[in-house]
């Protein structure tokens, strides 16, 4: 038993198909326009200063060498649920990517049929005298068996044949998304990273800003015993005693928000490390310096910064994504070659299924066009040219947003490093005017009251430059995450 559903344009297509296999339709992309041609051909960025043009290392944050930041930004790579989500993405534009591929195969199947009829042989029999026709009648009724069974096995396919290239269209386009899930992984970890660690550095800022106030009370609470022993004595009026201890008692009453905010940046770095609320306290709640810059930043220059970025990098994937997309309906214009095959067996007894006079096979060509759709294509050719036509825009903005924030975080850190150099002179000063007060005390020329108040100006002048530096460092981690750091 055998079929052949063979039409004789089945030689005719198969030419056409090979001589038309590598024919894509659309524009074909050749890689990202280049938007900044002046900063992509510049040695170092325009706000460098005395930064070195050096490449910059990805693990930026292991040049502040605090070995507990680099802990944490470990673990909040690990554990952090928001890379968990991106991963995951990630994972299944991977995916889509294989469904892509997977058509420009064919499409497969098998089945197996068992089938029982009843024939209602029993309905054929003859009657007396019916004569040679009855006779015969009742042979041909015999011959079929009763009831009548039937096993088959097969397996189909069905493929069709990417002539103009928009299954070739749509797996680059997936492949691009690829790349764009990819750089969107990166950007979250380089956003990730520069959160811990500004979190951090807040937190050992505050730290520090409160162990500074304590030392500023206690100061305060010297100069309001003395104030009360010159009341005692009557050289001070209780006007100056409530001045003094109304000013304690505000001092004492900052310490509150501080306490609310190291509380708040403690939970925040146990939540984007993947941890409860409350679980670093044990491990952060010590004060610690606050971690600084080395003297020398690398910061390489605005062409590796346009490849490193990985906001630029998901801006270029999406274009290439979107230009794909233009083949993919312009191929809708062209006819659609399509082969159905089919390949069993069939036999009315089990053990005569797989006999070779029992296989039987067809091969059925299809070609469709639907012409009368042409205003519809149009349409989605149109739609996906302008689609392009805005990321390319949206490309050209990253770009130069990304160069303006890699200048501004250039300007900003050479600018605060200035800033900690003048507060550093000016606790030097005060530390020098306290050294002096305490001289002319000890030679009867000055009073406690003025040793206290020389001593609380260079505390101040300590709490100036704790905050500076915490400034600092917080910029240079804004100038890390500009530059695209903290991915590999």
């Amino acid at each position: 038993m055998r079929s052949i559903l063979v039409p004789g344009v089945v030689p005719v297509l198969g030419i056409l198909c090979l001589s038309l296999a590598a024919c894509e339709v659309g524009p074909d992309y050749h890689g990202a326009p280049n938007v900044a041609p002046h900063e992509a051909a510049a040695a170092a960025f325009h706000r460098a200063g005395d930064a070195s043009a050096a490449p910059p290392p990805a693990d930026w944050w292991t040049d502040l060498g605090d070995k507990q930041l680099d802990r944490l930004i470990q673990d909040a790579l690990a554990f952090s649920p928001d890379l968990a989500a991106a991963r995951a993405r990630l994972r299944e534009s991977r995916a889509s990517l294989g469904g892509s591929r997977a058509d420009l195969l064919p499409t497969t199947s098998a089945s197996a049929l068992y089938l029982r009829a009843k024939t209602g042989n029993g309905l054929l029999g003859t009657s007396a005298g019916a004569g040679a026709g009855a006779e015969a009648a009742a042979a041909a009724s015999s011959a079929i068996p009763d009831p009548l069974e039937l096993y088959s096995a097969s397996t189909d396919a069905t493929w069709e044949i990417d002539l103009f290239g928009g299954k070739r269209r749509a797996v680059e386009g997936a492949e691009a998304a690829v790349g764009a899930a990819q750089a969107q992984l990166a950007d979250a970890q380089v956003s990730l990273a520069a959160e811990v660690a500004n979190d951090y550095v807040g937190l050992r800022d505050v730290q520090h800003r409160l162990a500074l106030l304590r030392r500023d009370a206690a100061l305060e609470a010297r100069s309001l015993d003395l104030t009360r022993e010159r009341r005692a004595g009557g050289t001070a009026s209780d006007l100056d005693v409530e001045r003094l201890n109304d000013q304690l008692l505000t001092t004492q009453a900052s310490y509150v928000p501080l306490q609310a905010q190291i509380a708040e940046q403690l939970d925040k770095l146990a939540v984007l490390t993947g941890r409860e609320p409350g679980a670093l306290d044990g491990e952060l709640s010590a004060p610690a310096p606050v971690p600084l810059p080395p003297a020398q930043v690398a910061v390489g220059d605005p062409a590796s910064l346009i490849k490193r970025r990985p906001d630029i990098r998901t801006a270029e994937r999406q274009l290439a994504e979107q230009n794909a997309a233009i083949g993919q309906h312009i191929a809708d214009y062209f006819p659609k070659v399509q082969f159905l095959g089919s390949l069993g067996f069939s036999a009315t007894q089990p053990s005569h299924l797989f006999d070779s006079g029992n296989f039987t096979y067809a091969l059925l060509p299809t070609l469709s066009w639907t012409p009368f759709d042409f205003g519809r294509t149009a349409a989605k050719v149109e739609q996906a040219k302008a689609g392009r036509d805005e990321y390319l825009a949206n490309y050209r903005k990253t770009v130069l947003g990304a160069l303006q924030d890699a200048e501004t975080a250039l300007s900003r850190f050479g600018r605060q490093r200035e800033a900690v150099t003048r507060q550093l002179a000016v606790q030097a000063s005060a530390e020098r005017t306290a050294e002096l007060t305490a001289k002319r005390v000890a030679g009867g020329t000055a009073t406690s009251l003025d040793e206290l108040d020389a001593e609380r100006t260079r505390v101040e002048s300590q709490q100036n430059v704790a905050t500076a530096e915490a400034q600092l460092t917080q910029d240079y981690v804004a100038l890390q995450k500009s530059l695209g750091l903290g991915w590999r």
